[in-house]
């Protein structure tokens, strides 16, 4: 299938490997045994939780950091983020001697704040449901001459997500496994759509798909309905990394292009996936980051007899509401 009218193709996400080599971690494929017998499948795991900065976002921020020229690295980079996007900059930031200022909400969770700054980034908290924090971060870069970083509506970006699926589909080729269907969590859907981007290059039979959470799946309908629709405002998860009100104008068309379809999960079942990753799979995944597997264990989709690609993208949870969620499975 032709992306040639699309944001990326596959030779962007190959020249952001590149770049990330030696930079982003390149996180393995973990299968495990009681996991496939519970599912019927073959399960293969991809988790972002052992990124830099504890998810996915790195691949996408370094990937856009490190092709900024000298004058633009003085000025420095503003970036707004629920958590995961802003931590992703902080680091490549850091790491590459540049600025960063991230508009962050003021209900983010505690530790996705301290760990911003703790990378060095300035962190401007804001309302999430009475300021814009798009409209904020305008008018820091116009102020400072600041470069904006978006979170997923930006060709480096997405194709810096790819590389996740880059090294699934390559990691799953040299296990003698073909994947039959690859789940990503998605808020805007950067890391989906870059990597189906990859995936289905390598892999062109292998069926993509979203994982949201209900009541915020505006990408699976907007699938649906042929067109970007929005969630209702009103709307709340406790998946406060997959919250973005519409799919991305960049985005979308890949995902029409490519993805199979869009499943949506509740809370309880991203709860249930996060106390099943600890209890069987011996891993820290927060809420927006156990939707695919979410999915998976919840029945979704068809598994039985099926190799499925599930990304766990990120481990930025708070201690005190992952203990929660522990205590009441």
């Amino acid at each position: 299938m032709s992306t040639d009218a699309l944001a990326i193709r596959f030779a962007d996400v190959e020249a952001a490997s590149k770049r990330l080599a030696g930079k982003a971690a390149v996180t393995p494929l973990l299968e495990n045994r009681q996991l496939n017998d519970h599912v019927g499948g073959r399960v293969l795991i991809k988790p972002e939780i052992l990124q830099v900065s504890g998810s996915f976002k790195f691949r996408g921020a370094y990937n856009r950091l490190s092709q900024l020229d000298e004058a633009q690295r003085r000025a420095g980079v503003v970036a707004w983020s629920s958590g995961n996007h802003a931590q992703g900059v902080a680091a490549a930031a850091q790491m590459l001697g540049i600025p960063a200022t991230i508009v962050m909400p003021e209900d983010a969770p505690a530790l996705k704040i301290e760990n911003t700054r703790g990378y060095g980034a300035e962190v401007v908290l804001y309302d999430r449901w009475r300021e814009s924090r798009e409209g904020i971060a305008a008018a820091i870069a116009g102020e400072r001459g600041a470069v904006p970083v978006p979170p997923f509506d930006d060709p480096h970006i997405i194709a810096g997500q790819g590389t996740a699926g880059l090294e699934l589909a390559c990691q799953a080729r040299e296990l003698g496994a073909t994947l039959d269907v690859v789940l990503a969590p998605c808020s805007g859907g950067g890391l989906v759509g870059g990597v189906a981007t990859a995936v289905k290059h390598l892999s062109p039979r292998t069926e993509i798909y979203s994982a949201e959470p209900a009541g915020l799946d505006d990408l699976a309908r907007s699938l649906r309905a042929g067109e970007r629709v929005r969630n209702d405002p009103e709307a709340r998860s406790f998946c406060d990394a997959l919250m973005a009100p519409t799919p991305g104008e960049l985005t979308f068309p890949i995902h029409r292009a490519l993805l199979s379809g869009g499943l949506a999960v509740t809370d309880d079942e991203a709860a249930a996936a996060m106390a099943y990753a600890f209890t069987v799979l011996k891993l820290v995944v927060e809420p927006g980051g156990a939707v695919a597997l979410a999915a998976v264990l919840s029945g979704k989709l068809p598994t039985a007899g099926r190799t499925i690609g599930v990304v766990l993208s990120g481990g930025n949870v708070d201690p005190a509401l992952y203990a929660g969620v522990l205590g009441r499975q």
